[in-house]
């Protein structure tokens, strides 16, 4: 789907400044005739306009039958000469068709044998003018994003090179669409892998080179570390979800208090208690496989890559506690969030039986809960995962940093939150 009309009409307007000019605007939408030195100016106009609309609204992708009947329909008139436009610029390489990418996750045989047929259909012009239609990437558009995508895992990683989940390129590219096309196009530029691991889930991701230099092979440490990744990206979600609950029984229960209903606040305090404990002990367990990852990437940047990697790896699998068994946790957590509700009424039900609920207790409480709640609010939310950017202290050697790593996975006590 693409943007909306609104959107599409300002765009042009800003970049066609002359849009309600009749006269200019039915020269241009003429067919091209003759010679190419003819209609070339033309044709450049028109290849001009298109890419600073598409930037204008930030997409990376077009449709003829959208560029033709959306963007530059004028009073019931469409340019006769887009197709062609189209058809140029596929020539000279300004754009391609959306299927010429293929999809990493098919693996390296599939990619070759799907280039070898490429190159052996037809030309690039006739299969545009046999498709009229079909999703064409703006060249030009993908690199400026996949430039800008590169940048922001720069400023968030201090090595050569990245993990990075499909869920968190999703959310720096903007969209699913658009993650697809980027991560495809790094794959075939070299300066990506795609790795995806199945054990509880179905986890995928890329190793992303973020230096001019193509990308180094897949190790074991990647998908380790994928998977490690994956898990503090879910802990995330879990924990923002039980600061949500934890801040709404808080105002839930000033205002039962103020409302006379003092079981039904007692209620919602004993909720954030319980909301409070659960979110220490996801922290903590977000923490420590936070700085267990840190320790990986310092050792990655101190050490040739395969004493690194076997450095990370047996740290890792030595240890009593698996990579399986932080995801049980994690399973343990998300159940407890999702019956949260259950437990909820049970417990309400349970205090409005009760009569036993001591006065005292009730106001000390609430008069430093209404304290908090007039202040500014603590930070509860725990700040987003950025991987690699813990730095042990200078003097710190890889066998120090193997030996804390080792004592981070062997103290690592999993319990349900």
């Amino acid at each position: 789907m693409g943007p909306p009309a609104a959107a599409v009409e300002e765009a042009v307007k800003a970049e066609a400044p002359d849009w309600d000019d009749d006269g200019a605007w039915a020269a241009r939408f003429r067919a091209f005739s003759g010679q190419r030195a003819d209609w070339t100016p033309r044709y450049l106009f028109w290849r001009d306009l298109i890419i600073r609309v598409a930037r204008r609204l930030g997409v990376l992708t077009i449709r003829s039958s959208e560029v033709n009947n959306v963007w530059f329909a004028r009073r019931g008139l469409t340019p006769l000469c887009m197709n062609r436009v189209l058809i140029e610029m596929h020539k000279e390489g300004d754009i391609f068709l959306r299927r010429d990418l293929t999809d990493p996750a098919r693996g390296q045989i599939f990619q070759l044998l799907r280039r070898i047929g490429q190159l052996i259909v037809l030309s690039k012009s006739s299969a545009l003018e046999e498709n009229t239609d079909e999703c064409l990437v703006l060249r030009g558009l993908l690199q400026d994003k996949t430039v800008d995508v590169i940048k922001s895992l720069s400023e968030s990683h201090w090595t050569s090179s990245c993990v990075v989940t499909m869920c968190k390129l999703e959310s720096i590219c903007g969209g699913s669409d658009e993650a697809s096309i980027i991560s495809s196009y790094l794959v075939q530029c070299g300066k990506a892998q795609y790795l995806s691991i199945k054990k509880t889930d179905f986890v995928e991701g890329l190793k992303v080179s973020l230096v001019p230099s193509s990308v180094s092979s897949l190790t074991s440490l990647d998908y380790e570390i994928l998977h490690l990744i994956w898990t503090m990206e879910k802990m995330q979600q879990q924990v923002d979800m039980i600061d949500q609950r934890w801040e709404l029984s808080r105002k839930s229960a000033l205002a039962s208090f103020k409302s006379g209903n003092r079981p039904a606040a007692y209620g919602h305090i004993r909720r954030t208690k319980l909301l409070a404990s659960s979110r220490e002990k996801c922290a903590s367990l977000f923490d420590r496989v936070e700085e267990v990852l840190g320790i990986i990437n310092q050792a990655e940047s101190t050490k040739k890559a395969s004493e690194a990697i076997q450095l990370g790896a047996q740290a890792i699998k030595k240890q009593q506690i698996s990579v399986e068994q932080v995801h049980l946790c994690l399973q343990e957590l998300s159940e407890t969030v999702a019956s949260q509700k259950q437990v909820d009424e049970a417990l309400g039900l349970a205090l409005l039986e009760s009569t036993d609920v001591e006065d005292e207790y009730l106001e000390e409480e609430f008069k430093r809960l209404e304290s908090e709640l007039t202040e500014e609010a603590p930070q509860m939310t725990k700040s987003e995962v950025i991987v690699g950017d813990y730095a042990p202290d200078e003097n710190t050697s890889v066998q120090e940093a193997a030996s804390s790593l080792a004592d981070t996975f062997s103290h690592l006590h999993l319990t349900a939150a």
